[in-house]
């Protein structure tokens, strides 16, 4: 996908401040309304200015968009990487801008930041007793933290505007408290940590959804937990018992006689906690020893000729 530069959509500097990005809008929005240009192109120019428009006036989106634009190089497809917005606090969303939302959706480009519906501003709240507004942030979160609970200190970053208009990032620190069991996608609930309320309103929430940081021997899918266990030749075809990694700790596991690459071996219960706890699995792949010597070398000359009736791709019809 093409990615969208809305600085030069919007015909302004990356430092623009918000009060130029407010003049520039209104004034390239009179050029290019399609009722008033007279322009081929006018009513994709204009939808495409309200599309920038719609990110660039906005604090948060603006800082994520600046994020992602720091990543990406200049000539490449454009694809959010994972989690890019881990860490990242948002206020909750509101309404759609007129100006922008009747004459049609936003691009795919603005979509895969930010999703559907996502391109309005904040709704306005009665003046007298209202309730702030919920935060939301993505945090990850490491596996083994779901297994025992865990506390943890996280930093997130959140955007505003310093004393001349400008976007900059404020760091601040949360003691978070993951409970046992939590899956990926699932919230913790922070009380009062949103926007404050007004009058007598209540603050909003905070909410943080939970994702788990890359595992190098561990791959998650819902509450079952996977791991793909080496094992040697004579392991595999003679039956042993290994030694083997889990996030609750080392095990000792049976390696059945006659097994082959690409068994599961399930331990039941042992995968992430819960009322009904995931399982846990060991995924066999067959691992060779090097012939790194002469007498390995030999040895396996001799399996060769144990062995050579035995046709490795026979299933291929070859």
């Amino acid at each position: 996908m093409e990615f969208k530069d809305y600085y030069k959509i919007m015909g302004v500097a990356h430092d623009a401040t918000q009060d130029e990005i407010k003049r520039a809008y209104r004034q390239l929005a009179r050029k290019f309304h399609p009722d008033v240009s007279k322009l081929a192109d006018a009513e994709t120019r204009f939808q495409d200015l309200g599309e920038a428009n719609a990110v660039l006036k906005d604090v948060e989106k603006r800082a994520a968009y600046d994020q992602l634009a720091r990543r990406w190089k200049a000539g490449e497809n454009f694809e959010p990487p994972p989690d890019w917005n881990a860490g990242f606090e948002f206020s909750g969303a509101g309404r759609q801008d007129g100006n922008h939302a009747d004459r049609g959706s936003f691009s795919d480009f603005f979509e895969s930041i930010f999703g559907r519906g996502a391109g309005g501003e904040s709704p306005h709240h009665t003046p007298f007793n209202a309730h702030g507004q919920d935060h939301h942030a993505k945090v990850l979160i490491d596996l083994e933290d779901t297994y025992s609970g865990a506390s943890r200190t996280i930093t997130l970053q959140t955007p505003e505007l310093d004393a001349h208009g400008h976007v900059s990032m404020r760091a601040h620190m949360l003691n978070v408290t993951i409970p046992r069991g939590i899956r990926s996608g699932q919230n913790i609930r922070l009380t009062g940590q949103g926007t404050p309320g007004v009058g007598q309103g209540r603050p909003g929430d905070l909410y943080l959804e939970v994702g788990f940081n890359p595992h190098a021997y561990y791959r998650v899918d819902q509450r079952d937990v996977y791991l793909d266990l080496p094992v040697a030749p004579w392991e595999a075809v003679l039956g042993a018992t290994v030694s083997a990694p889990t996030p609750d700790g080392p095990i000792e596991l049976k390696i059945p006689p006659g097994s082959v690459p690409g068994s599961k071996l399930r331990l039941k219960g042992r995968g992430i906690p819960g009322t009904t706890p995931g399982n846990f699995y060991a995924v066999l792949h067959l691992t060779l020893p090097p012939a790194d010597d002469e007498a390995a070398t030999a040895l396996y000359g001799a399996m060769a000729e144990q062995f050579k009736a035995f046709n490795p791709r026979a299933k291929l019809g070859i």
